[in-house]
């Protein structure tokens, strides 16, 4: 299995990732984990904290002259804002003009943080909880973006919508129609929703969802929204139902939820599926060209826990950002009053970042799987085995059912 794991504070020297499990001689170059690092930072409604950092990924082992060595990697990405912050979050002495903040703001770790690991100052809780530990995940995941690029697999994603404002053309209906996934590319579909400002495909849309963004920062508010990941090339067998920690939907699931501010996923039609029948819902199984197909993907490319071979589609919900700058009402826990909540330095909008990070956690959990079955010591090997079972899986249907 690769794993990999993040250290830092959103205000410390930097973020780190450590990664390991990948094989040997997988190509990739700081430029490419740098561009994935950009595009989480883009977006309007963004913070002042964008404009201050440039997110750049430093790659200090496993990786010589753009291969990796299948030895453990680390990576460093600088906190620019670090200077700022070099006394409150010293990691020697405290210095007695720090201030020690007690204000928790609702719907953010700052309470439930301090209650379970005793913190006498919520900044300890702030600071890791921070959304801003996802640009260590987002250049973590892009050894698996990549690894998985090699064999024709794409990760892309798209804002549905931020607000309630969703667009008058439904472009879902397309992701679960299997008659249009030739023509359905992850790649397309980011070349597309990265050049809109908030990553939707409708500039009607955009318009509308920027008006309201406007809105919201008038009126010192937040908003939240949902969008769309899809993954395309992944082929038949990823995953199982022998036991939950092998179930592809249940882990893709988990993936996303572990997003800062993600209070909901599904796949394929997901909670639309409940209020259908089922001749609605499922996807009928054709035979065209000695080869299985489906006359629909609503399933979202996977049935019984196991990929289907058509795209994987994933939807998520994201929250309205806690930060707000007319701020709700909490406790001072130093006083043990009413007050209002702190205002931290925040975002207004986030939900182009949060698809670009589950984009990210896609990919992480897809080359997971796909590394399972096909592992190898190097990507030579990987290649190999993958070509081996597609080779097989094309002739043996036949074979296994005949003369039985």
């Amino acid at each position: 299995m690769i794993k990999y794991v993040t250290a830092g504070e959103s205000h410390g020297k930097g973020l780190i990732s450590v990664v390991s499990g990948f094989p040997s001689n997988l190509n990739i170059s700081e430029e490419f984990i740098n561009e994935q690092l950009k595009r989480r930072q883009a977006g309007y409604g963004r913070g002042l904290r964008m404009k201050i950092e440039s997110d750049t990924a430093e790659i200090i082992s496993g990786v010589r002259f753009n291969k990796t060595l299948g030895s453990p990697i680390s990576l460093f990405i600088k906190n620019s804002d670090w200077e700022n912050w070099t006394d409150k979050m010293s990691v020697s002495e405290k210095n007695s003009d720090v201030e020690k903040i007690s204000i928790p703001r609702p719907g953010h770790a700052d309470l439930v943080g301090t209650l379970k690991y005793n913190y006498d100052d919520i900044r300890n809780s702030i600071e890791r909880s921070s959304a801003r530990e996802t640009a260590a995940r987002v250049a973590a995941c892009s050894f698996a973006r990549k690894l998985l690029s090699v064999f024709g697999i794409e990760v892309g994603s798209y804002v549905e919508s931020i607000g309630g404002i969703f667009s008058k053309n439904n472009f879902a209906d397309k992701l679960f129609d299997s008659k249009k996934v030739d023509s359905l590319s992850a790649e397309r579909i980011n070349s597309q929703s990265d050049k809109s400002s908030v990553r939707v495909l409708d500039s009607q849309q955009e318009k509308k969802i920027i008006n309201k963004i406007k809105l919201a920062k008038k009126r010192g508010d937040t908003l939240g929204g949902t969008f769309f990941v899809i993954a395309t090339g992944v082929p038949v067998g990823l995953g199982s139902f022998v036991d939950y920690e092998s179930r592809l939907d249940a882990e893709l699931s988990r993936s996303i939820m572990s997003i800062q501010a993600v209070k909901g996923v599904e796949i394929g039609l997901g909670f639309e599926s409940s209020q259908r029948f089922g001749s609605e819902v499922h996807d009928e199984i054709t035979l065209m060209e000695k080869q299985f197909k489906r006359k629909t993907n609503r399933a979202g490319g996977i049935e019984g826990s196991i990929s289907t071979g058509l795209p994987i589609i994933v939807r998520g919900a994201m929250k309205p950002i806690s930060t707000l700058m007319s701020p709700l009402e909490t406790i001072d826990l130093s006083t043990m009053k009413k007050i209002e909540s702190r205002r931290e330095r925040s975002d207004f909008v986030a939900v182009p970042a949060c698809a670009v990070i589950a984009e990210s956690m896609v990919a992480w959990t897809l080359a997971n799987f796909f590394l399972q079955k096909f592992s190898g010591d190097s990507i030579e090997d990987v290649r190999n085995n993958y070509m081996n079972y597609k080779d097989k899986l094309f002739g043996r249907t036949k074979q296994n059912f005949s003369g039985r």
